[in-house]
């Protein structure tokens, strides 16, 4: 039996996790979550962490958004600069392996059960297909899932920051709202927690729809943005403006998801990844994201085949961390990774 170490860093909220490795799987010692803020560094909330929960660690991986070069990674959505030789000090081991915190979720769907999923589409799943996720949070992450004729291997991409393509008018007016106010509009300007408050600001600004006296209130108060309050709105059917932007935002995500299903000839199946999906599951279940998601031209058989899942399981991506933590050390057969 070894114990490693795992973490999950997004642009908000970081996890970390001890876990059990041997012959019958992971089991969790200890989980943490802090908020990434409150921090000046990565190392200060391991520091933390490993002042509260001191086991002698055999191996560690740590998923993190962004993109990762030889164990060092610029964080695009906090002023961090994260490198793998003083975070092995913080954790105590010789080695720590940085990845992208979409390749970590990649890992973790392979070690979830049926039910921390949700089926937007059934499709008819290749088994020896390859596979994508597509997450929406604090930013915007996309991976890919190669199969190599005996397992799928994640492999990490930042096509989240890719040019946004509108798709009508209003998409278009849109385009040219963010290009005014940054320059070049990427996906995720549009297609995340920032990106719903932008279509939320843009639909203001040209007078469409209705916000309310509530919402207004919790907007001028939010510290966080104010995603989580235009979407509680729009669910609740206490705003025009709200839900107008979260059918946007939903149109926009099947749209997106599509384009990264032909990318990588994902007939192997498509995951829907991060903290956003889970809380408007009632908007995609909806046709806005199905029809988005097929309407690729002459692709659309392609599409209506691919199984469309969303990961329910908040602690995917530290599971993910485990996972290939444990893989690195010979803990865990790659038949794991479905």
């Amino acid at each position: 039996m070894m114990t490693i170490l795992a973490g999950d860093i997004g642009g908000t909220s970081a996890r970390l996790g001890l876990f059990e490795v041997d012959d019958a799987g992971m089991r969790p010692v200890a989980k943490e979550v802090y908020r990434c803020r409150e921090f000046a560094a990565l190392e200060d909330i391991v520091v933390r962490f490993r002042s509260r929960h001191d086991l002698p660690v055999q191996g560690a991986t740590v998923g993190i958004a962004g993109p990762v070069f030889q164990g060092s990674v610029v964080t695009p959505n906090l002023p961090w600069h994260v490198h793998s030789t003083p975070l092995a000090r913080a954790i105590g081991v010789d080695k720590v392996e940085l990845i992208n915190d979409l390749v970590a979720n990649a890992y973790g769907a392979a070690a979830l059960s049926a039910d921390d999923f949700e089926v937007l589409q059934v499709g008819q799943r290749d088994p020896e297909g390859h596979a994508c996720i597509l997450s929406a949070g604090t930013g915007l992450g996309q991976a890919g899932l190669f199969f190599d004729g005996n397992v799928r291997r994640p492999m990490p991409s930042e096509g989240g920051h890719a040019d946004f393509a509108p798709q009508n008018d209003l998409e278009m007016e849109l385009l040219r709202f963010l290009q005014g106010r940054f320059g070049h509009v990427s996906y995720e300007r549009v297609l995340s927690g920032p990106g719903l408050v932008n279509i939320f600001d843009f639909l203001t600004h040209t007078g469409r729809g209705e916000s309310s006296d509530s919402l207004d209130r919790e907007l001028s108060q939010s510290s966080g943005g104010g995603a989580g309050a235009i979407s509680k709105a729009a669910l609740n059917g206490t705003s025009t403006r709200a839900s107008m932007a979260l059918d946007q935002f939903v149109t926009i995500y099947g749209a997106a998801a599509g384009n990264l299903a032909l990318t990588f000839k994902a007939t192997g199946g498509v995951f829907i990844g991060g903290g956003i999906a889970p809380q408007i599951m009632p908007r995609l279940r909806g046709d806005l994201f199905l029809r988005a998601f097929l309407d690729k031209g002459r692709m659309r058989p392609l599409l209506e085949a691919v199984t469309v899942q969303v990961i329910l399981n908040d602690e995917c991506a530290l599971l993910g961390s485990a996972l290939h933590a444990a893989l690195a050390l010979g803990g865990m057969s790659h038949s794991w990774v479905r």
